[in-house]
């Protein structure tokens, strides 16, 4: 796999990792009595986003890594 495909792979994983993570653990404000005034009543009270980036990160990570090895082996046959 060439630096471009394995960019573009990452890229596509770390968005489709982050988009599976993001809702792992939020509460919204209306599960803990905290809405501010002027806020949506779901919205998330903490979303932790820094440790969802890196968890997407690894993630992303993981599947490019994988992808580098199945696809030459694929391509080769």
């Amino acid at each position: 796999m060439s630096i471009t495909g394995a960019i573009i792979v990452f890229v596509l994983a770390w968005w489709i990792s982050f988009f599976a993570v993001l809702p792992i653990g939020v509460k919204g404000q209306w599960e803990d009595d905290s809405t501010a005034p002027g806020t949506e009543e779901a919205a998330p009270v903490n979303p932790m986003l820094k440790k969802k980036v890196i968890w997407a990160s690894i993630g992303a990570g993981a599947i490019t890594a994988l992808a580098a090895i199945i696809i030459p082996r694929l391509l080769a046959q």
